[in-house]
């Protein structure tokens, strides 16, 4: 795949490179291959090398900002994302179960829960009481 990378960025003279031939190579070599993969990607827009790299059968996709994550098509077919409802932001989208189980289908009921949303239900299930929870409060413990 790196040969293949290598032509498509017109750049065989990297896959030639004693230093990136191996996968040990590269990996040594990263941040240099890197610096040089950049200064050649910087020449065409994100679209075009991402056609041309997977029409050379080199896996390879968009890299995101959040806001664009969702509305990925593949997100989408994938079923991906998962609206939840959120307290203080309304109806989010959040990444859903990468995986998906045809007898036992899991699901995203709710949102990440706030810092400390949970901790007096939490500690009530320890078999704390009120007191002891306002106590923890006052000393600062929770």
């Amino acid at each position: 795949m790196f040969q293949r990378l290598c032509k498509v960025l017109g750049a065989p003279n990297l896959g030639a490179d004693t230093e990136y031939s191996t996968d040990k190579g590269r990996l040594k070599n990263r941040d240099k291959l890197n610096a040089a993969i950049e200064e050649i990607t910087k020449t065409k827009t994100s679209a075009d090398w991402i056609a041309l790299i997977n029409k050379a059968g080199v896996p390879c996709g968009p890299i995101y900002r959040m806001d664009e994550v969702f509305a990925d098509p593949q997100v989408q077919h994938l079923g991906m994302a998962a609206a939840v409802q959120h307290g203080a932001l309304g109806k989010i989208e959040v990444v859903n179960q990468a995986i998906k189980l045809s007898r036992t289908p899991g699901q995203i009921a709710r949102p990440t829960p706030e810092k400390g949303e949970h901790t007096e239900e939490v500690l009530r299930e320890y078999g704390y009481d009120d007191r002891q929870i306002a106590e923890f409060r006052a000393r600062k413990i929770v």
